[in-house]
C-alpha cells in the first residue's frame, strides 16, 4: 500500500514560480513517482515522473527547461518545481505512484495509488 500526501500549489502570476511536494509513504523505493495534471475539460496528463531507484526522469515537452523533478530518498518526498509558469499550466496537480520499470509508460491505467490534487492557478 502507497500513501501520498500532497503540498503546495496555489496561484501566481505567468512568469512565476511554484513547487510542489509528495510526500510518498509505503514502498516506494522501486517505484514510479510522478505528477499529473488536469485542467477544467482536459484530459489528465503526465506531467514528469522520476524512477526512485536509479533517480532517472522523464518530462512532457511542454514543461523541458520549465520544470524539475528531484526527490529526496530519505523519506521519498518527491518535489516540482515549477519555473516560468505559463497561463496554461493552470491545472489541478496529482501526485501518482506505479510499479513501472523505469517509468516507462505514462498510461494513467499504470498509476496504482494517487494523491488527493492540489490546484494550481496562473495569471495572466
Amino acid at each position: 500500500q502507497v500513501q501520498l500526501v500532497e503540498s503546495g500549489g496555489g496561484s501566481v502570476q505567468a512568469g512565476g514560480s511554484l513547487r510542489l511536494s509528495c510526500a510518498a509513504s509505503g514502498y516506494v523505493s522501486r517505484a514510479c513517482l510522478g505528477w499529473f495534471r488536469q485542467a477544467p475539460q482536459k484530459e489528465r496528463e503526465a506531467v514528469a515522473t522520476i524512477y526512485t531507484s536509479t533517480g532517472s526522469t522523464r518530462y512532457a515537452d511542454f514543461v523541458k527547461g520549465r520544470f524539475t523533478i528531484s526527490q529526496d530518498k530519505t523519506d521519498y518526498t518527491v518535489t516540482l518545481q515549477m519555473n516560468s509558469l505559463k497561463p496554461e499550466d493552470t491545472a489541478r496537480y496529482y501526485c501518482a505512484a506505479g510499479a513501472i520499470w523505469e517509468c516507462g509508460s505514462w498510461s494513467l491505467a499504470e498509476y496504482t495509488w494517487w494523491g488527493q490534487g492540489t490546484q494550481v492557478t496562473v495569471s495572466s
